[in-house]
């Protein structure tokens, strides 16, 4: 509604105070750009408010225009703003709403089960569960996730690692040493009108956290330790939801096992992870469909409870209930708080789906739909049980629905337990996918399932993972109350982390006040450390499942982390003095032959120890060399025009050059695309460049021996590189037809056989254009053109980090066995660059670090 207003006030404004001050039907120069000036602050008004949408408003409309013309342009792009907008809402239902929709199953018996609240259940109790349910669905999931923490998007991305990315980038937290000058000039590294803001406090803050290793390295492990949690909700949720709806066969079928139960959900569990594999997109609208039926039957069933069984549960809503309940109960209402948790399990989902979806539709979809139907249905369930003290409360739920639809509701609610898996599933492939491009996890595969929304993924090992660890969790537990102990764990966990990390985005990146941070702490913090609190009691009975679930994937990634950040440090400190490779002259004082030579580091600026390793041992070397850093910045995405970085490394006679590729966290990395034909055209424009004297470089200058970086966009006018490219079938030149006839040709056509994908990556050739004005230029890229014609070799480093001799023990274990063992188990750097195995050179090399 209030967008409605919003946008109502904002066209009345505009044809007020705008079209009238140009006037509707002047054609002069004067006027057409005072009319282009006034919409242009329309919009940007607009996209402040509406942000993430991109709209294009045409040219002719604000030429020719009229105020009913460009009403009727604008009001075309607000439906099909809407039209998308519903349909992603529609979506989500099924992605990222399942799991919250399915807390109705189980909220009341775990929150008089676990505690002793059995004996109190009279009426103004059962009134105080109801309002602490109430007001615990509007405080965290209504106050703080839908209108606050979604707002803290990193470009469009959510979850803990996005907090983290957006904190590493607007101060120094992060541990990796890999951090440029040049990555700081990505526009979508800092937000828009970022300024540095310095109080004292935040200066003291500011200083504190970035000089103190520890402090860095504390808030690392609570971000790992939040996506754990995550990851650990994608084990427990599934076996929560599933084995909570088949138990309600019990009720009307009294011969029904709890083992025929127990298989019965195991069965429907290896059916939901192996539906994984459609992807995010086939799925959403498959389940969507689920629940809001299922949540619709929800509404339904409450309100006749309520007009059926009790009106009174309408005063519940008033706090004094939610006083009177602490005011008898004492500790075993503080106890109970575990179960009264389990109401808004599955929210951290609506943050960490962010990528999939956007904040809008995701709060469209809980305002309108899931949170009404679910506070509806709690109230049925109160009214029901304030009128039955004597029901069976391990199946409340399924008491409290009429006879005659039992059976049709079952259905939808097995139904709905089976999609509410799939949102924190979802989250989880985020977070991993997240976590990996930020050098936090091992190498994992990664398929993106939708052409056009790069969030939508599938990880075929991490989702395997989960449904072994989620089958064992179900026959190793069976009950779900000691299952439901764990999930509220989880929940109420990586709900503090969150609030944690949203407390230092309030004040480093909205830039806020310290106070205001403070109130968010005071405000949500303390409310979820007392819900921790009483989760905490419940380590011995299944509580502590989730905290060992937790700890083992911080194991994992923080020790990857390590490996690769101790890595890292030796290159940087090993790596080879320009000034001794200028000592041996243009030809490295090595036999140089033909081809270009791709060498492979993780090295911004310098030439890694691996090169002197290779010439050492063998002293020959291709006559073009290019330096590739594929490099991950802590952005969700890198715009494709601002991706690589060309410079030049020695003299122009040493033919040696560097790119860096930037990627975000969110960016695919091609697999098709002509990669070699790309590489020489961006280094051929960065040879025009700077033969002309172009000045668009980058801040960071890597080093007064090595030069400047430029930004080099793929040119789209080949003219101006020099180069033309030829398509097969078009006549080439006889050096072209002379260096494809010394190839080997069986090499060449056992490669192609074997990998397919291969001959795409060369479907042009690149030849030397004949007007040249500089014979310097034309030189080089006669030189350069020559090489990438006979051949290209791809060099990488085989490395093994090893800890010294006079390491601790607890290093040894984590470098020589952990770091050792996970390396050896994920996916090789090769697989994950698609590199051409066929012209890979591996070098072999041992780190002591």
């Amino acid at each position: 509604m209030r967008d409605l207003l919003f946008r109502n006030n904002f066209f009345k404004q505009y044809d007020r105070r705008e079209l009238a001050k140009v006037g509707c039907g002047g054609r002069s120069k004067e006027r057409f750009d005072r009319r282009e000036r006034a919409l242009t602050r329309l919009v940007e008004r607009f996209w402040a408010f509406r942000k993430g949408w991109e709209i294009r408003i045409d040219s002719n409309i604000i030429r020719n225009g009229s105020n009913n013309r460009i009403a009727a342009g604008l009001q075309g792009h607000w439906r099909k703003y809407y039209r998308q907008l519903l349909v992603l809402a529609y979506q989500s239902c099924g992605v990222v709403y399942g799991d919250l929709s399915t807390s109705p199953l189980y909220v009341y018996k775990s929150t008089f089960i676990t505690g002793s609240l059995r004996r109190f259940a009279d009426e103004e109790i059962v009134f105080g569960v109801f309002s602490l349910v109430f007001w615990t669905l509007t405080l965290i999931p209504l106050l703080k996730y839908v209108f606050i923490v979604l707002a803290a998007d990193d470009n469009g991305e959510g979850g803990t690692f996005a907090l983290y990315s957006l904190l590493v980038r607007h101060a120094k937290f992060s541990l990796m040493p890999n951090q440029e000058a040049a990555d700081e000039e990505l526009t979508s590294y800092y937000r828009p009108g970022y300024a540095p803001q310095e109080t004292p406090i935040l200066t003291a803050l500011r200083s504190f956290l970035e000089n103190h290793r520890k402090s860095r390295t504390f808030l690392l492990v609570t971000v790992l330790f939040g996506a754990s949690l995550v990851i650990g909700d994608g084990v427990l949720t599934p076996a929560m939801s599933v084995l909570s709806s088949f138990s309600g066969l019990q009720v009307h079928s009294s011969k029904l096992t709890n083992g025929e139960v127990l298989l019965l959900s195991c069965t429907v569990l290896v059916c939901l992870f192996t539906l994984q594999h459609w992807g995010t997109h086939r799925v959403a609208f498959l389940f969507a469909p689920v629940v809001i039926a299922w949540l619709l039957l929800l509404a339904a069933l409450g309100v006749y409870n309520v007009v059926v069984w009790n009106p009174r549960v309408l005063r519940a809503f008033s706090p004094y209930y939610l006083l009177r309940f602490f005011q008898r109960t004492g500790r075993d209402g503080w106890i109970s708080l575990g179960g009264i948790l389990l109401s808004m399990t599955g929210t951290e989902a609506m943050y960490a789906d962010l990528g999939h979806f956007t904040a809008a539709s995701i709060r469209v979809a809980f305002v309108g739909l899931i949170y009404p139907c679910l506070v509806l249905q709690y109230m049925g369930q109160a009214a029901f049980l304030s009128k039955s003290p004597n029901c069976d409360i391990r199946f409340i739920f399924f008491e409290s629905i009429p006879t005659r639809i039992f059976w049709p509701v079952l259905v939808i609610a097995t139904m709905a337990a089976i999609v509410g898996s799939q949102a924190v599933i979802s989250a989880t492939f985020s977070i991993v996918r997240q976590c990996t491009a930020l050098g936090c996890f091992p190498r994992v595969k990664i398929v993106h399932t939708s052409r056009r929304i790069h969030g939508q993924i599938y990880s075929p090992e991490i989702n395997w993972i989960l449904m072994v660890l989620c089958i064992a969790v179900t026959v190793g537990l069976r009950d779900t109350t000691l299952i439901g102990n764990a999930y509220g764990m989880a929940c109420a966990a990586v709900m503090l982390v969150t609030t944690l990390l949203m407390a230092l985005v309030i004040v480093f990146v909205w830039q806020y006040s310290c106070l205001v941070a403070a109130l968010f702490l005071a405000a949500f913090g303390v409310v979820e450390a007392v819900y921790l609190s009483a989760a905490l009691m419940k380590v011995p009975q299944g509580g502590g499942l989730p905290l060992a679930l937790s700890l083992a994937f911080v194991a994992v990634m923080y020790v990857w982390h390590y490996g690769t950040r101790r890595k890292h440090q030796f290159d940087v400190e090993n790596k080879v003095s320009l000034k001794w490779i200028h000592a041996l002259g243009p030809s490295l004082g090595i036999v140089r032959v033909p081809g270009i030579g791709i060498i492979y580091s993780e090295l911004a600026t310098g030439v890694p120890a691996i090169f002197s390793h290779f010439v050492t041992n063998l002293p020959a070397f291709h006559q073009v060399l290019v330096f590739i850093c594929v490099k991950a910045v802590p952005v969700p995405h890198v715009r494709v025009e601002e991706r690589h970085l060309v410079g030049r490394i020695g003299p122009r006679e040493f033919r040696m050059y560097r790119c860096v590729v930037r990627h975000g966290y969110k960016d695919v990395l091609g697999e098709d695309t002509d990669f070699e034909n790309d590489l020489v055209l961006r280094i051929a424009e960065f040879v025009q460049m700077e033969a002309a004297g172009d000045q668009r470089c980058s801040s960071d200058d890597g080093g007064s021996v090595e030069g400047r970086m430029a930004v080099v966009p793929r040119p789209s006018d080949l003219a101006r590189t020099g180069l033309l490219m030829r398509e097969p079938g078009e006549e080439e030149s006889v050096v072209a037809r002379a260096a494809t006839a010394a190839r080997p040709e069986s090499l060449h056509s056992m490669h192609e056989a074997e990998s397919p994908g291969f001959a795409n990556r060369r479907r042009g050739r690149v030849e030397v254009a004949d007007e040249h004005t500089d014979p310097r230029v034309k030189e080089e890229l006669s030189a350069l053109v020559e090489a990438k014609h006979a051949g290209v070799a791809y060099i990488m480093g085989h490395s093994y980090i090893k800890a010294r001799k006079s390491s601790s023990v607890f290093k040894k274990f984590a470098v020589n066995v952990a770091y050792a063992f996970l390396r050896k188990n994920c996916r090789g750097p090769a697989v994950a660059l698609n590199i051409p195995h066929i012209s890979l050179i591996e070098v072999g090399m041992i780190y002591y670090v």
